[in-house]
């Protein structure tokens, strides 16, 4: 069965499609310089095809983990050892599972050595689950470099060999690599010789160009070209796409990450004499995530073993009765969403996992009418993560001006942003980094604190310090602020209340 995934058009309108098959059987590699577009293409592609195809995605800045929550991907974060990933892999193999491998909370050389025990886990399972799989490697001359860098030579050997298997063995195995560079010249050679299909992206050095001319039969006079592409355009070439090269420009994806590019926003207007205090103040160690906070990996496997993830169109509707009793539709609907979230481990499972349990509590306890549509679920969710209590909501006014501010975010981070607004009308401090993080559903304290400069450059909020290095956030829309609190400060035992 030919199945054409639609990438995007060319300069005259012609549509442009990569013959997913063929791209199984003989491999991709874009390449373009930082801000060409690379991972919207990526992302355009495993959008398109996720229907169709298993998908594994080596992800080290931790963009596609918003895959999860509209497409059911499965998150496997790093912090774990080599044969627990290694088994993983296996694991999401046999049970045709797509799964992201976030790496971004481990440093370059651990990435080398997940990388290398993932890959090596989808490789080596038997000739029986040799099911067809869509390998998308990004920043793939991370781990497969053309030569030694900073990293130990064992880490390197680790990562180039599982990527040396993927791209020239794991064709026979059903693992068809997807593989994106900035450069060609970092990327070592064994593993972009296997490419058959072409993505040329904007570069400017020479030694880029020639060798992206190259590989696309161009002759050296016309590398200058790569140099003229807009944002988001590609050279295309190959069986699964084009038997001439041609330019295709990329068409909008549904997804976003969470990285954006960088606005220019003012200066902050400080006295010196306040700031000397902020900068030689007595320096904190941030507190290293405990490894007993990671989520087992014990865990972690029995999800794979369960069933796949429920979508709306599996959701059974018996006969709707001739009235409904709205307030008892309500009450009961609440009463499952309290379940779901009652959970210490729901805040770090896709919206996904979550939607799967709350539409099974609905029908256990025979909730009359259609759920919750996955919409307004992730907006219920999102309120129950900022620990709003029932009182709250019935008081109406203000807090429905901060749910109504909060829906012009993306849905990953309305929760984020209702916990803050909450702690601000209760004039609370600030909650520190790993609180939030746990609202974001991760462990990593960085990844908060990215969010909230992206709010904050977005105009949603503003971050402030006192002289001891409190953190404030002030909502200028809304004229509340916290009060100060420690970025640093250990969890609490007890978590934001999740109730309602």
């Amino acid at each position: 069965m030919q199945v054409a995934i639609d990438m995007g058009a060319q300069q005259n309108g012609a549509r442009v499609s990569i013959d997913l098959e063929e791209l199984l059987a003989t491999r991709l590699l874009v390449q373009g310089n930082s801000g060409s577009g690379k991972s919207h293409l990526l992302r355009r592609l495993i959008e398109q095809s996720t229907k169709w195809v298993q998908q594994i995605v080596i992800d080290p800045e931790g963009d596609f983990v918003s895959l999860s929550e509209r497409y059911g991907h499965l998150v496997v974060d790093a912090e774990r050892s080599d044969s627990d990933l290694e088994e993983i892999g296996r694991r999401v193999r046999q049970h045709r599972v797509s799964a992201v491998l976030n790496l971004e909370s481990v440093d370059l050389e651990t990435q080398m050595r997940c990388a290398g025990a993932f890959l090596n886990g989808l490789f080596d399972v038997p000739r029986d689950h040799w099911y067809p799989v869509l390998v998308v490697v990004d920043e793939a001359q991370l781990f497969a470099p053309a030569a030694a860098g900073d990293v130990t030579e064992e880490a390197r050997k680790i990562a180039l060999g599982a990527m040396a298997n993927l791209m020239s063995r794991g064709r026979k195995r059903g693992l068809a690599g997807v593989i994106a560079t900035q450069r060609l010249a970092k990327l070592a050679k064994n593993v972009a010789a296997e490419a058959s299909n072409f993505l040329m992206g904007r570069t400017f050095l020479d030694i880029d160009m020639a060798r992206a001319a190259d590989l696309l039969g161009m002759e050296r006079r016309q590398a200058e070209t790569f140099r003229d592409l807009q944002r988001g355009s590609f050279v295309a070439l190959g069986p699964a796409l084009s038997r001439r090269a041609l330019t295709v420009h990329i068409d909008t994806v549904e997804t976003g990450a969470k990285s954006v590019s960088a606005k220019l926003i003012p200066m902050p207007q400080e006295a010196v004499e306040d700031i000397q205090d902020v900068i030689f103040a007595p320096v904190v160690q941030e507190r290293a995530a405990a490894s007993s906070r990671t989520t087992s990996t014990t865990d972690l496997l029995r999800q794979l073993a369960q069933t796949r993830i429920a979508t709306e169109a599996d959701v059974e509707v018996g006969p709707e009765a001739a009235e409904i009793d709205t307030a008892a539709r309500e009450a009961a609907l609440e009463d499952a969403l309290r379940a779901v979230v009652a959970d210490p481990e729901s805040a770090f499972r896709s919206i996904a996992v979550l939607y799967q349990d709350f539409v099974m509590r609905c029908r256990i306890q025979a909730v009359p009418g259609e759920p919750l549509d996955l919409p307004e679920f992730r907006r219920r969710i999102a309120i129950a993560r900022a620990g709003v209590p029932v009182a709250t909501k019935q008081q109406g006014a203000e807090w429905d001006a901060a749910v109504a501010l909060s829906a012009q975010l993306t849905e990953d981070l309305q929760g984020l942003f209702l916990t803050l607004a909450r702690a601000a009308m209760d004039q609370i401090p600030c909650p520190g980094d790993l609180q939030l993080a746990r609202v974001c559903g991760s462990r990593s304290p960085g990844r908060a604190r990215r969010l909230l400069t992206y709010m904050e450059e977005k105009g949603f909020l503003t971050l402030q310090s006192d002289r001891r290095g409190n953190r404030i956030v002030a909502f200028p829309d809304l004229g509340w602020q916290t009060q100060p609190g420690r970025p640093d400060a250990a969890e609490p035992a007890e978590t934001l209340p999740m109730g309602f």
